[in-house]
């Protein structure tokens, strides 16, 4: 995150608020959730605050943990080490150079594994149709209607994008041969089924849609979190914001380059996977811009993040700098937290109501 220091000032803040400053939950309970869950077995008779302060808790630490997976932090197991275990290193180069952004400008240039020239012009072909689609944008809006059905496909085929060890069932998929490797953590489980399922089955005729514009952050969910638990809302408020707008108007080798409309694309397909839709965005927009590999990876990191493998963040946008792979970690993070925060938070307001 220190490759983004602005982000991480507002990363901290909000993290050290939800842990060490005052609110409705006392300090050994916090951390109890952040590593235990403890939502899912703990008490029946919790305060409106207190249900408010753990959500938030919850919410924070399951994106935290794409966030961690999906930028390489996590040990992958290697045979030829003692321990089982080696850091993941991307292009040939260790996490702590990666944490550093040290000398990886041109690491896709020099990596093996792919061809440059291929590369290259998948950064063109990208660039090319972000200014086709600004373009569009500026001559004709696509209608209400045509829009409502670019979402409904864009949701259903998410639901067939398949992530991390599901691979193996596909035999010419490109990471059919990761292996994966998951903590042994069941003495502290429960439920070992317990985990993310998609929002609704396959083959379902009638999926299930969040209208955004019916509960918003900006509008419902703001304001309910801070009234049950002062100020959380202005901090998370301000992250969220953050990593919104973040840019440094680059993309790889180019300068000058207007990235809201890719930046825009990531938020709104993580929102997309847990049918949460934006009356006013065109989902063909994402088909556009997220190639398959990318879909691929945004799901396993954002949904399965214990599955993610150094191969499939290889796979994508291989121009790339590792900086600006981290920035899309942190779009699809805090998107995957304000998905989470906002069904929690429209439960309660209807508890309440």
């Amino acid at each position: 995150m220190s490759l983004h220091t602005q982000y991480l000032e507002s990363f901290l803040r909000s993290q050290f608020y939800m842990l060490r400053m005052d609110g409705p939950l006392p300090l050994p309970y916090r951390h109890y959730i952040a590593i235990m869950k403890l939502v899912k077995t703990g008490e029946n008779n919790w305060s409106l605050p207190e249900l408010v302060h753990a959500v938030v808790l919850l919410a924070h630490y399951h994106a935290l943990a794409s966030f961690v997976f999906g930028s390489g932090i996590n040990p992958e197991r290697d045979p030829e080490i003692s321990n089982g275990f080696r850091l993941i290193s991307v292009n040939n180069f260790c996490v702590c150079d990666l944490a550093n952004d040290n000398n990886i400008e041109n690491a896709s240039l020099t990596g093996n594994n792919f061809g440059i020239v291929d590369s290259l012009s998948e950064l063109e072909a990208l660039m090319e149709r972000m200014k086709r689609l600004q373009e569009e944008r500026e001559d004709e809006e696509a209608s209400q209607e045509e829009m409502t059905t670019r979402f409904e496909k864009e949701k259903k085929e998410s639901l067939f994008v398949v992530s991390g060890d599901t691979f193996h069932s596909f035999p010419h998929s490109d990471f059919e041969d990761d292996m994966i490797v998951t903590s042994d953590v069941s003495r502290y489980i429960e439920d070992p089924g317990f985990g993310y399922e998609d929002f609704s089955r396959r083959g379902e005729e009638h999926l299930p849609t969040f209208r955004a514009q019916d509960y918003t952050w900006e509008n419902h969910g703001f304001s309910l979190v801070n009234r049950l638990y002062s100020d959380i809302g202005h901090l998370l408020d301000e992250k969220f914001r953050m990593v919104y707008n973040l840019t440094y108007n680059t993309m790889a080798t180019h300068e000058d380059v207007d990235t809201t409309t890719l930046r825009r694309a990531l938020f709104n397909y993580v929102h997309c996977m847990f049918g949460i839709r934006y009356d006013d965005y065109d989902y063909g927009e994402v088909n556009q811009l997220l190639e398959r590999s990318l879909k691929v990876y945004i799901k396993t990191v954002t949904c399965y993040p214990e599955r993610t493998t150094k191969r499939m963040y290889d796979s994508y946008w291989r121009q790339f700098k590792h900086s600006e792979k981290v920035h899309v970690n942190l779009l699809l993070m805090e998107a995957r937290m304000q998905a989470e925060l906002l069904y929690a938070l429209r439960a309660i307001t209807r508890h309440l109501t």
